[in-house]
């Protein structure tokens, strides 16, 4: 499953979030790619990109982002708050690993149905 974090005008929330994800033992071999878009003079960090394989992966992610978030104090930043997967956008930054986790796993299953897949 392919999901997007954006960051929402952020680009220092999105890096860091980069880091995080590579430097967690949990995280750190999930493919994670950086969405930029051209800028005035370069071009801007606009979302990660990130391949969640399994149930393992999706609690490893939930529980990093979770962890992240909290290290970054809460409702300091408003980037990397939001999550895109198909055509479903939701903010995640208020979850706990658990609700995310969940969520997370329902967008799978949803994409599954969807795709037979």
């Amino acid at each position: 499953m392919r999901i997007r974090v954006q960051g929402n005008g952020d680009e220092k929330a999105l890096t860091d979030l980069r880091k995080w994800l590579a430097g967690d033992p949990g995280t750190g071999g999930l493919p994670v790619t950086p969405v930029s878009v051209p800028g005035p003079t370069m071009s801007v960090l606009d979302a990660l990109d990130i391949v969640l394989g399994n149930v393992t992966d999706i609690a490893n992610f939930a529980v990093a982002y979770a962890s992240w978030r909290l290290a970054k104090a809460p409702g300091r930043s408003t980037g990397g708050r939001t999550l895109t997967h198909g055509g479903t956008t939701v903010d995640i930054g208020h979850l706990n690993p658990e609700e995310l986790a969940d969520l997370l796993r329902r967008l799978e299953n949803t994409d599954a149905g969807t795709h037979g897949s």
